[in-house]
């Protein structure tokens, strides 16, 4: 029997430079309401275009 929580049940946001949507990750489990990019190049081409 896995483990854990089945993939379609975690949380999901929309990039808003990309317009797709991310799934939560462990790796964000402390800062999810903080999390605005799917990545680092959303993230640098917000900024560039600001």
């Amino acid at each position: 029997m896995p483990n854990g929580v089945a993939k379609t049940n975690l949380p999901e946001k929309t990039c808003p430079v990309c317009q797709r949507p991310f799934a939560w990750r462990k790796k964000w489990a402390r800062d999810w309401d903080s999390v605005v990019y799917c990545s680092e190049r959303c993230k640098r081409a917000r900024i560039s275009a600001v």
